[in-house]
C-alpha cells in the first residue's frame, strides 16, 4: 500500500514539474514574441515615415505643401500634396515612397485648428476607444501563453503516438512494448512443431505461472529469464508467444532496437518503464527480440559510456531488482549469442539457455502437418516424402513452401494442393522461379548440361555422397542457370573426413566435366569453387583433419547461427601455409574427380543427352539410365513420371464413320478391336486416322 502511494506521489510530482517547465517555456516564448513584434513595427514605421520639427510643419502649411493632417495622440501625420518632394537639412529627399511626415507636439497649440483652416488644409482626429489595461495584458501575454501550452501538449501527444519526443518531454522515455493478451496472441504449443526439446524446457515455466504454490512450498524460485538461441526462422518468437498463450498471462513484446535512440538516457528510461508496467499486471512475460542490439559485450578499450551501454546496465539492474515471486519472466531471442555480455548470461538473469535448432525429419513432418491444417490437400499428397525432401529447412521455410504450393494450385486452376505443387514450391523457395524467357544458345545449353551431370555422376559414383534428387538446366531467378539438387536419405549430424572430401570432389566435378568434354572453363563454377574452398579450409583450420597441421585449431567461429563464418587465429606464416595446404587439397580432389568422369565418359554422355532433351530430370531417372532401365517410368518423391508429350492420347485414334454401328448383344463376345466392329468407310472424315 505504501509502495503504491509513494509511486503515485512520485508520478504526480513528475507531472507537476513537467507542467511548470512547459509553462515557463511558454511565458519566455510569449515575451520574446511580443518584443520581436514591437521591434518589427518600429522598424516598419521608421522606414515609411520621417519626423520633422513643428516649425517646419507650419512652414510647409504656409507654403501650401500640405494636403491633409491626421491628429492622433500627440502626433501629426501629414500627407503632402501630390508631387511634392521633401528635402531635409542633410539633403536627403523623401518622395512618393514616404507618404507621411510626422512630428511630436511638445506644447499644445490651441490655434492649430484655426491655422489649418485658414490655409485650407483638411484635418481630422479619429476616435480610438481606450482599452482596459487588464484586457490589454491578457491579450498580449496570457492568451498567447495558453495557446503555446496547448500547441506543446498537442505536439507531444502526436509524438507520443509515433513513439518519440524531444529532450525527454512527452513519452520519449516510455516503453514502446506491444502488449498481447491470451485472446489476441492466439498461439499455443499446438501451433509449434518440431521443437519438442525447447517446449519441454518451457513447460515448467508455464506450470510455475499456473501453480506457483507447489514450487514455493519446497523452496524453489521461478527462473528469472530464458534465452532462446537459434538460426533465423526456427521459431523463437513463435515459442515465446506460445508460452504466453499457454500460461494465459499478459505478453510484453519489444525489439532490442526499440530501446536505443539518439537521445541520451532514453533507452535506460524505457527499460525502467517496461518493468514498471510489467509489475502492475504480474504475473506476465516480457519478450525482448534480437536482444543482441542492446546486449553486446561492453567495450572497455576506450572507456566509453554510450547510450547502448547505459541501456544494458539498466537492464542488468532491473533483472536483478524485480521480485521473482511476482511471476515476471523475461524471455529473449537472438541468433548471435557469442556477442552477448557475460554479465547478461550469468545465472540469476538468464537462468536457462534454450537452443531452438533446425528440425529433424520427424520435426519437419510435424511442422508440415501444422501448416497444412487449413490447406485443402489432394489425395496424392505424402507429407513424409516432402519432409524427406526438405532436409535442412527451418520452420519458416516450410511455412513458405506450403503457402507457395497453395498459390501455385490456385494459379493452375485446381481446388486442392497436390504433391507436385509442394515439391515445385520447395524448389522455388531455394532456387527461385523459372526464368522461362531467358534465351540460351545451344552451345551454352550443352555446357550447362554436362556441368550439372558432372555433379550428379560424381555423387552417384562415390560411396559417401548424398543422393541426387533433381537435375535441371532451366535458369532460375536466384541467378542459377541450372542446378543439381542433393538431398540426404537419412539425418546425419557428423561429417567424416571422407564425407568432406567426397563433397569437395562432387562440387568440383562440374568444372571437371567442362574441361573433359569441351576443353574449357566457364564462370558457372564460381559458386561451386567457393563452397569447395570453404569446406577445404574448415577441414584444415577447424576440424583438425590435415596431416600437416594435425589437431591444431587455426580459426574461431564468429556467427554459428548465421553464416557460420570464422576468423583465423594464427601467425601470418601459419595462415599462408594453411592456404597452400587448402590449395593442394582442392587440386587433389579436382584431379580425382576428373579421373572419375573420364572412366565413366559414356554414362556422362548418356545422361547429358537425356537432360538436354528433357531439360529437367530426377535422380531416379538418372540412376535408371546408369542401370540400363527406362527413365520415363520413375517417379519423383511421390509424383508419377511425366509421359512424353509427343505421344497422343488414345482418344485421338478413334476413326469417324458415316455408317451406324450395330451394338453387340449381351451374350456376344466383344471384338478385340474397333476395326472388327466397324470397318472404316471410304467416306471417313479427312481429319481421322486411316486404319
Amino acid at each position: 500500500m505504501n509502495d503504491n502511494q509513494n509511486r503515485n506521489n512520485n508520478k504526480n510530482k513528475k507531472n507537476l514539474n513537467g507542467l511548470l517547465i512547459l509553462l515557463g517555456w511558454a511565458v519566455v516564448l510569449t515575451v520574446v514574441f511580443n518584443y520581436l513584434s514591437a521591434y518589427s513595427r518600429e522598424a516598419t514605421n521608421a522606414a515609411e515615415t520621417h519626423e520633422i520639427s513643428y516649425s517646419e510643419f507650419k512652414e510647409l502649411v504656409t507654403e501650401g505643401h500640405v494636403k491633409e493632417v491626421l491628429i492622433t495622440d500627440g502626433m501629426l501625420e501629414i500627407t503632402p500634396v501630390d508631387g511634392y518632394v521633401y528635402t531635409d537639412e542633410d539633403g536627403k529627399t523623401y518622395g512618393s515612397d514616404v507618404t507621411l511626415f510626422t512630428m511630436q507636439i511638445g506644447v499644445y497649440d490651441s490655434d492649430l485648428g484655426q491655422f489649418l483652416t485658414d490655409y485650407g488644409v483638411e484635418y481630422r482626429s479619429p476616435y480610438v476607444p481606450e482599452m482596459s489595461p487588464i484586457l490589454e495584458f491578457m491579450l498580449t501575454y496570457i492568451l498567447p501563453t495558453i495557446l503555446m501550452v496547448g500547441l506543446f501538449v498537442l505536439f507531444m501527444n502526436l509524438m507520443a503516438r509515433r513513439g518519440g519526443g524531444i529532450g525527454g518531454i512527452g513519452s520519449v522515455g516510455k516503453s514502446n512494448a506491444k502488449v498481447y493478451m491470451e485472446k489476441t496472441t492466439g498461439v499455443t504449443f499446438a501451433d509449434v512443431a518440431g521443437q519438442d526439446e525447447a517446449k519441454e524446457s518451457l513447460v515448467e515455466i508455464i506450470d510455475f505461472l499456473h501453480n506457483p504454490g507447489k514450487y514455493t512450498a519446497i523452496g524453489a524460485k521461478l527462473p528469472r529469464g530464458a534465452l532462446l538461441v537459434g538460426s533465423p526462422g526456427t521459431g523463437k518468437t513463435l515459442l515465446a508467444k506460445a508460452v504466453a498463450g499457454e500460461a494465459g498471462v499478459p505478453f510484453f513484446s519489444i525489439s532490442g532496437s526499440g530501446f536505443v535512440e539518439m537521445f541520451v538516457g532514453v533507452g535506460a528510461s524505457r527499460v525502467r518503464d517496461l518493468f514498471q508496467e510489467a509489475a502492475k499486471v504480474a504475473p506476465c512475460i516480457i519478450f525482448i527480440d534480437e536482444i543482441d542490439a542492446i546486449g553486446k559485450t561492453r567495450d572497455t578499450r576506450f572507456g566509453g559510456n554510450d547510450e547502448r551501454e547505459q541501456t544494458l546496465n539498466q537492464l542488468l539492474a532491473e533483472m536483478d531488482g524485480f521480485d521473482p515471486s511476482k511471476g515476471i519472466i523475461v524471455l529473449a531471442a537472438t541468433n548471435r549469442p557469442e556477442v552477448l555480455d557475460k554479465a547478461l548470461l550469468r545465472p540469476g538473469r538468464f537462468d536457462r539457455r534454450i537452443t531452438v535448432d533446425r528440425p529433424n525429419l520427424a520435426g519437419r513432418l510435424a511442422t508440415l502437418q501444422v501448416h497444412t491444417r487449413k490447406i485443402r490437400l489432394a489425395e496424392d499428397v505424402d507429407l513424409n516424402k516432402i519432409a524427406q525432401a526438405t532436409a535442412g529447412c527451418v520452420g519458416a521455410d516450410l511455412a513458405n513452401t506450403v503457402n507457395e504450393a497453395a498459390l501455385r494450385a490456385v494459379r493452375q486452376g485446381r481446388l486442392a494442393v497436390n504433391q507436385e505443387d509442394l515439391l515445385a514450391s520447395f524448389e522455388m523457395v531455394i532456387a527461385g522461379a523459372e526464368k522461362k524467357g531467358t534465351v540460351i544458345t545451344e552451345q551454352e545449353k550443352k555446357i550447362i548440361a554436362y556441368h550439372e551431370v558432372g555433379h550428379a555422376l560424381a555423387a552417384a559414383k562415390q560411396k559417401n555422397a548424398q543422393p541426387v534428387t533433381k537435375i535441371t538446366i532451366v535458369p532460375h531467378t536466384e541467378g542459377t542457370l541450372g542446378y543439381t539438387l542433393h538431398l540426404p536419405e537419412e539425418e546425419k549430424f557428423l561429417m567424416s573426413k571422407e564425407d568432406i572430401l567426397t563433397e569437395i570432389r562432387t562440387l568440383l566435378a562440374g568444372r571437371c566435366a567442362e574441361e573433359l568434354v569441351f576443353d574449357t572453363q566457364t564462370s558457372g563454377a564460381a559458386n561451386d569453387i567457393e563452397r569447395a574452398t570453404d569446406l577445404a579450409r574448415n577441414l584444415v583450420a577447424r576440424f583438425g583433419m590435415s596431416e600437416k597441421f594435425g589437431m591444431m585449431a587455426l580459426g574461431t567461429v564468429q556467427s554459428q547461427y548465421l553464416d557460420g563464418g570464422y576468423s583465423m587465429n594464427c601467425a601470418q606464416e601459419t595462415f599462408a601455409a594453411a592456404d597452400r595446404e587448402v590449395a593442394a587439397l582442392l587440386q587433389r580432389c579436382h584431379d580425382e574427380a576428373l579421373e572419375l568422369l573420364r572412366r565413366n565418359r559414356e554414362m556422362l554422355d548418356a545422361v547429358a543427352s537425356y537432360l538436354i532433351k528433357k531439360e529437367t530430370i530426377t535422380g531416379a531417372q538418372m540412376m535408371a539410365i546408369l542401370e540400363g532401365r527406362d527413365p520415363d517410368q520413375e517417379d519423383y518423391y511421390g509424383v508419377p513420371a511425366q509421359r512424353d508429350s509427343s505421344i497422343e492420347a488414345p482418344a485421338k485414334h478413334i476413326s469417324m464413320t458415316s455408317e451406324p454401328i450395330a451394338m453387340p448383344t449381351a451374350s456376344a463376345d466383344l471384338p478385340e478391336s474397333s476395326e472388327e466392329a466397324a470397318p472404316v468407310s471410304p467416306e471417313a472424315d479427312g481429319d481421322g486416322d486411316k486404319q
